[in-house]
């Protein structure tokens, strides 16, 4: 069931009203959404914040590969310790490609991916002779010996389809080959008035909107390590490390988990 925004804003009103019936029946509708979020996330609209966010990044492609140009440095040591040269490589949700020099230095077979056709447009664009690729998580091809996945788990709604992006990685790998796999600690973004708790109405819980590059209400799940760890040891893989990595000025806390498949 897709909530639509004029149901929000009734619920809002009735909360503002001094009318304790009303405020009492609000209440018990945002209680009753509230109890179907901590089951699961309804499978259509899971399928349409996918969508929407891909429509976002399409919208805001420019705007943001014009902030985002460069790797990370703080995140050069997980380049440096797990790549080798001649491996074949997945840059899973790779966006504008400001990684692939951090790649094409390593000397590996790279390939890009992304649900983004604006992004990949840009990733074209700025680096020729890479291969990218248009495609959807769930239906990228392929055999890889590492498969790195930055900043993009996080973007993936409900509890079913991340699941389903850890096994759509661990099938794309090698026996032993490794999943490289960073979120964003968003635990701060987490927002507990009623009113921004409202849009979260049909979600799961640690599920946030936030507004991203002048893009309104763009989905976020709020990881924690431990959460990650379970997940991913969950579908046969053998954690190897695992932390935090502060990124920027700031700065931004990053969760990073490096996992082997065992077949």
């Amino acid at each position: 069931m897709l909530l639509g925004q004029g149901f929000l804003l009734d619920l809002e009103t009735f909360l503002l009203t001094e009318d304790k019936s009303l405020i009492s029946l609000a209440l018990i509708l945002i209680n009753s959404f509230i109890i179907n979020s901590l089951i699961s996330m309804n499978k259509n609209y899971a399928n349409y914040i996918l969508n929407k966010i891909t429509e976002d990044y399409n919208k805001i492609g420019d705007k943001y590969s014009s902030v985002r140009k460069e790797d990370w440095k703080e995140m050069s040591f997980l380049f440096d310790n797990y790549l080798r040269e001649g491996e074949s490589v997945l840059d899973l949700g790779c966006g504008n490609g400001r990684f692939y020099p951090v790649f094409k230095n390593k000397k590996v077979n790279y390939l890009g991916s992304d649900s983004s056709s604006k992004l990949i447009e840009i990733a074209k664009k700025n680096y020729p002779e890479a291969k990218f690729e248009v495609s959807s998580v769930f239906d990228v091809k392929g055999e890889f010996d590492k498969i790195f996945s930055i900043a993009v788990l996080h973007h993936m709604p409900s509890s079913e389809l991340r699941e389903k992006f850890i096994e759509k990685c661990y099938s794309l790998l090698r026996e032993d080959g490794l999943l490289v796999l960073t979120v964003w600690n968003l635990k701060e973004k987490i927002k507990t008035d009623i009113f921004g708790f409202l849009k979260k109405i049909g979600l799961e819980k640690g599920d946030t909107f936030l507004p991203w590059y002048g893009a309104e209400d763009v989905f976020f799940h709020c990881f924690t390590v431990e959460e990650l760890v379970q997940l991913i040891s969950s579908k046969g893989f053998e954690i190897i490390d695992k932390g935090e990595i502060l990124v920027g000025k700031k700065p931004y806390s990053n969760f990073y988990i490096v996992a082997k498949k065992h077949d």
